[in-house]
């Protein structure tokens, strides 16, 4: 399976080539939950901060604000979500 691929800090023009201000938003308080993402999803990080577990027994993943994160298709996980959490997401 394809790993989350996180880009730190990415530039205005990254995410202005990306659209990213004009994608849906989302928020979460802390939780711990699990998700399965059938497709890819692209989210920029607004606040917050979050570790995803990988099903497979996959190393977990740490991302925050300023983050832009590709969760591949098919990855099963468990989200914990440390401080509340925004995003931008997009579904590709």
């Amino acid at each position: 399976m394809s790993k989350v691929v996180i880009e730190h800090n990415p530039d205005a023009a990254r995410l202005e080539e990306l659209g990213v201000s004009s994608w849906p938003t989302w928020s979460k308080e802390v939780p711990v939950f699990p998700f399965d993402f059938d497709d890819q999803e692209t989210a920029y990080i607004l606040e917050g901060e979050c570790v995803i577990t990988p099903d497979d027994g996959g190393e977990p993943v740490h991302f925050g604000a300023g983050d832009l994160v590709v969760f591949p298709a098919g990855l099963s996980c468990t989200w914990e979500v440390r401080k509340a959490l925004k995003k931008h997401y997009s579904y590709d």
